[in-house]
């Protein structure tokens, strides 16, 4: 009977979203706030059919939540067409890089001061909600890899940056409340949780993308060999880069992340791309599917849409169970009494200071600066740090405070950025039409 409550309630969720989706994109709502209150309708607030007690699953969570990210992580990296050598580049790195040490040290300055958090504690809260959050940004994600568009760009970039870049402020965090080895002042935290770990997971990702890549479409383009099964491809090059990053001591997540975007750099997609699909579509047979596989000009153009489309299939199913969980650990949660002054300082004050020293001097519009300051969405990312920090050994109420500052914050971040981002987001539109136009 349980089992088919389930069924029942996820079955009638998923086709409500699929019913609504066009619907939801003219309306200031967003999928993440429905699957938000679902959930917290079916916490123990509700009906109670699901109770994902932060200190008793960990280590599921930790798990969902890593296998949320790494989805999404592959599948920005196969969006972000822009050459590695264009100046477009420059903006993702900036904010993931000085923008998010800027949020990180603003954030634990607060902890210090207002919450009365140690030093590692306070480090170690504002790794945790340093990420944004490429899953939960869609609505101001790139649309395709030929997106150009550069607030889209920048915030896509900087989801799937920072959503590992974080990682050594955790570790920093994690060694300052005697839970990890920083070495002798600060040495192997330096160079294995900085140095080696971020420039070991990019190579690897790079390296294994490539790779795979380049494979597979020689097989198809010069022996008519490995054609379908692109889903397992998908699957198995996020699987087998994070296997070996892991276990080189690297930070998986970038390099996952690397790996999309060696994948769609195999080869330059030709013009004729668009073509293909339409011919894909008028013919709608099999021997049309194989033809565009194996043919050296589309092989690999071919290989990217397929990927592409299967794994933000999968995006959206972890988005839906991720926040779902999410809404549901909302009445576990006890919040502090500062929490709501940590909350507006944290929205109003950390991510625009953040964002716009991070951005000195960088040739963006005003529109863009600013919408940038406010769309820096928190989300599976945080949970993820969350869990893996609780599952190092934190003591139980400083394990209960940082739950309760980050869920809110998330939560509060869910609602507060669906409710602006598709007026905000068509505002900017029309301003930008209007200047092009001039």
């Amino acid at each position: 009977m349980f089992f088919a409550i389930w069924t029942l309630i996820i079955g009638a969720l998923l086709i409500t979203m699929a019913l609504s989706s066009t619907l939801l994109k003219r309306l200031p709502l967003s999928t993440a706030m429905l699957y938000l209150a679902v959930g917290y309708g079916l916490g123990p607030a509700g009906l109670a059919l699901m109770a994902p007690d932060p200190l008793i699953y960990t280590v599921l969570l930790e798990r969902m939540a890593e296998v949320a990210v790494l989805i999404s992580l592959f599948a920005v990296g196969l969006k972000l067409g822009l050459p590695l050598s264009n100046r477009g580049w420059r903006l993702p790195v900036r904010l993931a890089t000085v923008s998010m040490t800027l949020t990180v040290a603003l954030i634990a300055a607060i902890g210090v001061i207002d919450l009365g958090l140690s030093l590692g504690a306070a480090i170690l809260l504002g790794a945790i909600l340093a990420p944004t959050d490429p899953v939960l940004a869609s609505d101001v994600q790139v649309e395709e890899a030929k997106d150009r568009d550069q607030l889209r760009f920048s915030l896509t970039g900087e989801g799937a940056l920072n959503d590992g870049a974080a990682f050594p402020f955790v570790m920093l965090g994690l060694g300052l409340l005697g839970l990890h080895d920083l070495g002798t002042e600060g040495w192997r935290w330096f160079a294995v949780d900085v140095f080696w770990a971020i420039a070991g997971g990019l190579g690897i990702g790079g390296a294994l993308g490539t790779l795979i890549g380049r494979l597979v479409v020689y097989l198809r383009s010069r022996h008519k060999e490995s054609v379908g099964f692109d889903e397992f491809l998908a699957l198995g090059l996020i699987a087998l880069t994070y296997g070996f990053a892991v276990l080189s001591h690297t930070y998986g997540f970038l390099a996952v992340f690397a790996a999309g975007l060696a994948l769609q750099r195999v080869k330059e997609q030709p013009e004729e791309v668009s073509h293909s699909t339409n011919r894909e579509t008028d013919l709608q047979s099999k021997q049309a599917h194989a033809e565009l596989a194996t043919h050296s000009e589309f092989a690999s153009a071919y290989m990217m849409q397929e990927v592409q489309g299967f794994n933000e299939h999968l995006e959206r199913i972890a988005e839906v169970a991720i926040v779902l969980v999410v809404g549901a650990m909302l009445p576990f949660i006890d919040l502090p009494a500062s929490a709501a002054e940590f909350l507006l300082l944290f929205f109003l004050v950390v991510r625009p200071l953040s964002v716009w020293f991070g951005l000195i001097g960088a040739p963006i519009s005003h529109d863009q600066r600013i919408l940038i300051s406010w769309f820096g969405i928190r989300g599976i990312g945080s949970i993820y740090y969350l869990m893996y920090a609780i599952n190092q050994g934190l003591p139980r109420p400083l394990a209960e405070k940082i739950i309760a500052l980050t869920l809110t914050t998330v939560a509060v971040s869910i609602v507060l950025h669906g409710i602006s981002v598709t007026p905000l987001m068509n505002l900017y539109a029309r301003r930008k039409a209007k200047h092009s136009s001039r």
